[in-house]
């Protein structure tokens, strides 16, 4: 009788664990699919650097293991992938974005085709968080703060939204500066390439890590310098550019610098669109974080020179939140700090 038993209840646990019931379901999911990562910039800069980089990770993670795949989506600064997300995209977890960091911030600028709303979106981590600089090349003569004022710094910018158009012309209405934006380029390589051939002199935004990434002998040779950090505090790698922060005139002015570098808070953000099933949004974040902690992936980031630092996907929304609510006046007085005044590529 005991081993009728026994045998029962072997074989009971036997059919239990075969049941469906108790199968994974995310991992049913994403079993054989192929997950769109789609980036909001082109092909050889450094957000395809990292999408690259951390793809094979990120779905070794997944329940599932499904094959991801980076597509390019340029346009408008960011804000194309952006309005794809918000309206056409696949809303069921198979289609990802890595999108630039300050396009989620448009809609609140009141810019033009932004009509997203970045807080519907399921946000799952970022890879960095970074501070902006602007860079200058070398032989070009502007490599200090006070040549921004005494010379025209050219800088390129790739259209309405992005960080190389919103904050050399934040630096000139708040501080008085001589920038000119050449808007147009399709992505931050090419204005890279702008800056070999001595079209422009230089970019702004958070460059670190693309530049480490893709032109990973401009720092050690000197071949661009930092006239300013566009940040709050300086940084700790240019100690002796100064920090923007260091030339506010009030409270006021260091109230709108804060919230314009909300971005850079999360640097290399990944997003799911509005509507995705919220056991696959947290199976995505889980398998984010795991991906951003796996020692392979940090020894593979160190290798291609990429900075990472892990934000949570519950702090992106944190952020934004924060972000939507700041008082109108400030917004107004950012946005008029901002005004995009971009030249088109060639003119």
């Amino acid at each position: 009788m005991r081993a009728s038993a026994l045998c029962c209840g072997v074989l009971s646990a036997a059919l239990a664990s075969a049941s469906p019931a108790l199968s994974d379901p995310i991992a049913d999911f994403y079993r054989g699919k192929q997950i769109s990562l789609v980036l909001s910039t082109g092909a050889g800069g450094g957000y395809a650097s990292y999408g690259h980089a951390f793809a094979p990770f990120f779905s070794k993670h997944i329940p599932g293991n499904p094959n991801i795949v980076v597509q390019n989506m340029p346009g408008a600064g960011g804000i194309r992938a952006m309005q794809y997300f918000a309206t056409v995209a696949p809303r069921d977890g198979a289609t990802l974005g890595l999108v630039h960091s300050s396009v989620p911030f448009a809609p609140l600028y009141g810019i033009k085709g932004a009509t997203f709303d970045p807080r519907t979106m399921n946000w799952i981590g970022s890879i960095n968080s970074s501070e902006a600089i602007c860079v200058s090349w070398t032989a070009s003569g502007v490599t200090q703060w006070q040549d921004l004022y005494d010379k025209t710094y050219i800088v390129g910018g790739t259209g309405a939204g992005s960080q190389m158009e919103t904050m050399p012309a934040m630096i000139n209405k708040l501080f008085g500066t001589k920038i000119k934006i050449i808007s147009g380029y399709t992505g931050g390589n090419d204005v890279y390439l702008a800056m070999e051939r001595g079209e422009v002199h230089g970019r702004c935004g958070g460059l670190v890590s693309s530049i480490a990434s893709t032109r990973p002998d401009w720092f050690p040779k000197k071949k661009v310098v930092v006239p300013i950090a566009v940040s709050m505090e300086r940084n700790p790698l240019f100690p002796d550019s100064p920090a923007i922060s260091e030339f506010a005139k009030d409270d006021r002015t260091r109230q709108i610098l804060k919230l314009i570098l909300y971005p850079l808070q999360m640097d290399r953000p990944v997003l799911a669109p509005a509507g995705v099933p919220q056991e696959r949004v947290s199976a995505l974040r889980k398998a984010f974080h795991a991906a951003m902690t796996d020692p392979a992936f940090i020894a593979e980031a160190e290798r291609l020179s990429i900075e990472i630092g892990e934000v949570s996907g519950e702090k992106l929304q944190a952020i934004l939140a924060d972000a939507f609510s700041t008082p109108p006046d400030v917004v107004k007085a950012a946005n008029e700090a901002m005004n995009l005044t971009g030249t088109p590529a060639g003119d």
